[in-house]
């Protein structure tokens, strides 16, 4: 048994919502997607901590990639928990038996396919279940080139992990598709949500949440353990943990290339080249974080705040235009 539709993705469910659309009958791509849900944007969180250290997000909350492109699409999804394991299973199989291809959330730790070394205790992992043989769930996990197998013990054991965003077991199916071409106005509507989002008043929210996370690293002990650790935490949110800051950046600015032709605004061409310029620059915070954390270059945490410094003006400029572009 084979799934038509699995490709390969940068971001997990970005990917499996993608891949699960076209399954249903509308082609879309992982960028359109990613772009028409509004799904772009940057988060510095003090108050909720993953082992004791704050949680930065580039990227909205989980599911919201999926509920965001549901309401564009005025597509349904039916999200289904479970309190047992044998509950879970049981439900994914019948799920199955009935010709679904079903969505998980899982835990990339318990996932045998993935190498020892990319195994960690993230609990926010999307892939599609598309059949079963025997003990093996035949499984679309967009990080892979190639559908996989996993048994089901592993499966049950990813799906039923602990901790922060336990899946809880969590599936989902789609139940309807009720709009099957793309609009101008569905494209100028999600650039102007990520516009706001990006320059929202909030100091821990888009550009300002950026500038306050620079603030927070331009404090640092360059001496201290404690701020090697800190500083290896952002570069492990903005690189492991989803696509990241760079990443995110260029999925945006291939949305915004596919939609200079399909909107009509050709203006969007340009910022998609002025996206990817700065998507570098967040590779270029990334590479000079991981250099110092690995001590290959002295802790120099004035200079990693003035790299994010210029991130936020760069962002805030762009996300300005961008709003004046499409409005």
């Amino acid at each position: 048994m084979t799934f038509a539709h699995h490709r390969h993705a940068a971001h997990c469910e970005s990917g499996v919502v993608s891949n699960l659309i076209s399954h249903h009958g509308v082609p879309i791509s992982e960028a359109m997607a990613f772009g028409l849900s509004a799904a772009l944007s940057f988060a510095y969180l003090p108050f909720i901590k993953l082992s004791g250290l704050p949680l930065i997000a580039y990227r909205q909350p989980p599911k919201s990639i999926i509920k965001g492109l549901a309401k564009v699409l005025a597509a349904e999804f039916r999200f289904e928990t479970f309190r047992t394991p044998v509950a879970g299973q049981a439900r994914l199989d019948e799920l199955l038996a009935q010709g679904h291809v079903v969505g998980l959330q899982t835990s990339v730790y318990w996932l045998p396919y993935f190498p020892e070394d990319m195994r960690f205790h993230f609990n926010a992992h999307n892939l599609l279940v598309y059949g079963k043989e025997g003990n093996d769930y035949l499984i679309s996990d967009p990080i892979g080139e190639q559908t996989v197998r996993c048994d089901a013990v592993s499966l049950s054991r990813a799906r039923f992990a602990k901790g922060v965003l336990a899946p809880k077991g969590l599936l989902y199916t789609m139940q309807k598709l009720g709009v099957s071409t793309i609009t101008p106005q569905a494209v100028r509507k999600a650039i102007l949500k990520t516009c706001r989002t990006m320059r929202a008043p909030i100091p821990i929210i888009g550009v300002r949440g950026i500038r306050m996370l620079a603030n927070k690293v331009a404090k640092l002990d360059p001496a201290t353990r404690a701020s090697s650790l800190f500083v290896g935490h952002i570069i492990r949110m903005q690189e492991e943990i989803g696509t990241g800051g760079a990443g995110f950046r260029f999925l945006y600015a291939a949305f915004l290339q596919e939609t200079a032709e399909l909107s009509g605004m050709a203006v969007l061409a340009g910022f998609s080249e002025r996206l990817m310029v700065i998507g570098d620059g967040w590779r270029e915070f990334a590479l000079a974080t991981a250099r110092m954390v690995k001590g290959r270059d002295a802790m120099n945490p004035t200079k990693l705040a003035d790299l994010l410094h210029s991130l936020s003006e760069q962002e805030e400029v762009f996300f300005r235009d961008l709003k004046m572009a499409v409005t």
